[in-house]
């Protein structure tokens, strides 16, 4: 049952535009970001009141390596959008320091005129050692700004390499940033981000157009070999299938960014008429719920008080090289009461 206080955030929350809604929305997104234990029962009833007002937003998911421009190609975006209509919210997620654990989180300065219009929402998240380039909260995130109203919702990863793929689990679309001079033709054929992309843009088109459109031949034959060795979908030449597709465009000058969404919308159109929209979103909240198991066994593990005593003796076993990790793992697993092989 929610809380007077959480009560007065939710209806503010999806109550008209306004500063008091934007208010409710940092907090909740807040909220759900805490680690204590009685803030998280209260994200819960929160989120699942909020739920069946979620659901009702196209979500663009955006990869690339650092400099590619996706802060730029966002804010093109995000205003290209707001002018026709549409609210926007941005979810970037910025990487944690190994060392310190701390963020920069300096995605609004990237983002100057996007971030001072009131149908826009861009919130900073650190990743906090979660893997896949997103953070542990993004897919929460995503269902309070649906429930507030924002109808597209772009999340940008930190985008360091080829594992950077979460993101296609939790959106939509998914959409991956190219530099038309990368070097290694390789790139373009390898495993990983490359084959689960839906649309691959080719970004920074004005300071060498020879060079984009080079690429963009060579990753549409690259993507038609990958579709015959993944996807069937791809591989087919049936017209009521998405086909993934490369474009160029040039994000700081604005060029080509009506062409990207005209490509999302036709994407979504196809995907809703075939059935793969609903069908992708079902995929994606099972997978979610794996996802929050598996963090919450591993919390439970590291909280275990048979586990805290055996812990420090065992590690030092490992440093002295007297007993493998492998089984001081197992050993601590086998402390819990089950046995793992």
């Amino acid at each position: 049952m929610l809380q007077a206080a959480d009560q007065i955030l939710v209806s503010d929350l999806t109550s008209a535009p306004s500063l008091k809604q934007r208010r409710a929305l940092a907090k909740i997104i807040t909220l759900l970001e805490s680690t204590r234990l009685d803030h998280r029962k209260r994200a819960d009833d929160v989120l699942n009141t909020l739920l069946p007002k979620t659901g009702n937003s196209f979500r663009l998911g955006i990869s690339g390596v650092p400099g590619v421009g996706k802060s730029t190609l966002i804010e093109a975006l995000g205003l290209y959008l707001i002018e026709k209509g549409h609210r926007v919210a941005v979810l970037a997620i910025d990487p944690s320091s190994s060392l310190s654990g701390g963020s920069i989180l300096g995605d609004k300065t990237r983002m100057e005129r996007l971030s001072v219009l009131e149908d826009a929402f861009i919130r900073p998240s650190p990743s906090s050692g979660t893997l896949g380039g997103v953070a542990e909260k993004t897919r929460e995130t995503m269902l309070v700004a649906e429930a507030a109203g924002f109808d597209v919702i772009i999340v940008e990863t930190v985008g360091v390499g080829q594992s950077e793929i979460a993101v296609a689990g939790m959106t939509d679309m998914f959409l991956l940033m190219q530099l038309p001079n990368a070097g290694d033709d390789l790139q373009a054929i390898k495993k990983g981000v490359m084959e689960i992309a839906d649309l691959i843009a080719i970004n920074k088109v004005d300071i060498d157009p020879d060079a984009a459109m080079r690429a963009q031949l060579f990753i549409t034959s690259s993507l038609r070999l990958l579709g015959f060795q993944g996807n069937p979908d791809h591989a087919s030449h049936q017209q009521e299938f998405w086909h993934p597709t490369v474009i160029t465009l040039s994000a700081l000058e604005g060029k080509g960014v009506p062409e990207l969404w005209d490509k999302v919308t036709h994407f979504e159109k196809l995907q809703k008429a075939n059935g793969k929209f609903e069908s992708r979103r079902k995929q994606q909240a099972g997978a979610w719920m794996w996802d929050r198991i598996d963090a919450g066994l591993k919390n439970a593990f590291r909280n275990n008080a048979q586990v805290q005593e055996l812990l420090p003796i065992l590690i030092a076993q490992v440093n002295q090289g007297t007993m493998a990790a492998s089984v001081a793992a197992r050993r601590l697993l086998e402390s819990m009461g089950h046995e793992f092989f």
